[in-house]
């Protein structure tokens, strides 16, 4: 059966390297949107005001809908996809299991659970070298999305 597997994790928790492992697994399609944000030559980082932050979380949601679209396309022509969007809450992923359920397909979660030492030390990492595809991502913004990050339930990974 067809499957939308959804990437779930913070920034720096190895989401994208997971999803392009489960890409060539299953011949599916992968959705990352950095990758989009940086082709469109948008970056985040250090010195983002707070207008600057708006605008990229505009062009976020409208990358993370462009994308939806291409996967419920995708998905419905029986094209596994792979959205490395993060999903942040579980109010995401019930709104994604919906849309799994509505299109009769089956929904999977890969949750990359990382301590915080280890996103902090990864994080170190990516600025220092900036990975293509990539942007900075100052500590203070994990710091500040860690607070909001809802990790799956047991029974969410089922």
């Amino acid at each position: 059966m067809t499957t939308l597997h959804l990437m779930v994790g913070l920034p720096c928790s190895g989401k994208t390297t997971d999803a392009q492992k489960l890409e060539n697994k299953y011949s599916a399609l992968r959705l990352t949107p950095d990758e989009w944000h940086t082709r469109l030559g948008h970056d985040f980082g250090y010195n983002m005001t707070e207008v600057d932050e708006a605008i990229h979380n505009k062009r976020h949601d409208a990358v993370e809908s462009l994308m939806w679209d291409i996967a419920a396309r995708m998905l419905i022509l029986g094209v596994d996809v792979i959205l490395d969007f993060g999903f942040w809450t579980k109010k995401e992923r019930e709104e994604f299991r919906f849309r799994a359920n509505t299109l009769g397909v089956t929904l999977k979660i890969h949750y990359n659970d990382i301590s915080k030492d280890e996103l902090f030390e990864r994080l170190r990492s990516r600025n220092a070298q900036k990975p293509e595809a990539t942007f900075i991502i100052p500590k203070a913004k994990l710091e500040e999305w860690i607070k909001i990050f809802e990790p799956p339930s047991a029974d969410e990974l089922d």
